[in-house]
């Protein structure tokens, strides 16, 4: 196999990340109906959220804090309350993605698995132990733990050392986000594959070594 490791991103690569359906549960569980309209409120503040965290503006706490604090007022808790509420109940709902499981389990014995994610320390160690992945990835690197995300090449750098430096071009990036994976692994100087299960356009500028429609595409090309 022409690769000896293959990052995956976890958000919308190897998990569902159903932020409206978590949500929904999670507000249930404070006895309110969260609406379609509170999602378009939720995401108007928490998009730009995102955006400041890959540029570094803000950190992973203050993310998950401030996009929550208008409930916080509305339902007499604090953010942080509702933040923990919302990361149970996204691992409440955990689910793999197709061809998420056939994927990492032919590649098992190849090549060297590893997770790169933007996501949150709570929600990703219960997902994998939930769905039985623990195990298949020797390499777990969590932005909020290293301080830095992608596509800031620092966190790519700090994944190679936790993997010994292997050869860079031996080393594959999966990922669903074009600015944060892809970009991201351009810029580290490794090969990379843009899961685009949406038929989406590229942006201008960024072009990755493989782009393919599902989980089980990418898995012909590895073995092929």
């Amino acid at each position: 196999m022409k690769y000896s490791w293959v990052l995956f991103d976890a958000d919308e690569t190897l998990f569902r990340f159903d932020a409206f359906q978590g949500l929904k549960l999670m507000f249930s569980r404070f006895n309110v109906d969260f609406t379609d309209q509170d999602y378009a409120e939720y995401q108007a503040v928490n998009q730009p959220l995102w955006v400041d965290y890959q540029d570094g503006r803000i950190n992973a706490q203050q993310l998950q804090v401030t996009r929550f604090e208008l409930w916080a007022q509305r339902l007499g808790v604090t953010a942080c309350q509702i933040n923990n509420a919302f990361l149970q109940a996204m691992a409440d709902i955990c689910d793999v993605l197709p061809g998420a499981r056939e994927l990492v389990n032919a590649l098992s014995g190849k090549a060297n698995m590893g997770i790169i994610t933007n996501g949150f320390t709570q929600l990703q160690t219960v997902r994998l132990e939930r769905t039985g992945m623990k195990d298949a990835f020797s390499t777990l690197v969590i932005s909020e733990q290293v301080g830095i995300a992608k596509p800031d090449v620092g966190i790519f750098e700090y994944a190679f050392s936790q993997m010994n430096h292997p050869p860079k071009e031996r080393i594959l990036m999966v990922g669903d986000n074009p600015h944060s994976d892809i970009l991201g692994g351009i810029n580290a100087g490794i090969d990379t594959c843009w899961l685009n299960t949406s038929g989406a356009a590229l942006p201008d500028g960024i072009s990755p070594s493989y782009q393919v429609s599902s989980l089980n595409e990418l898995q012909k090309i590895l073995l092929a």
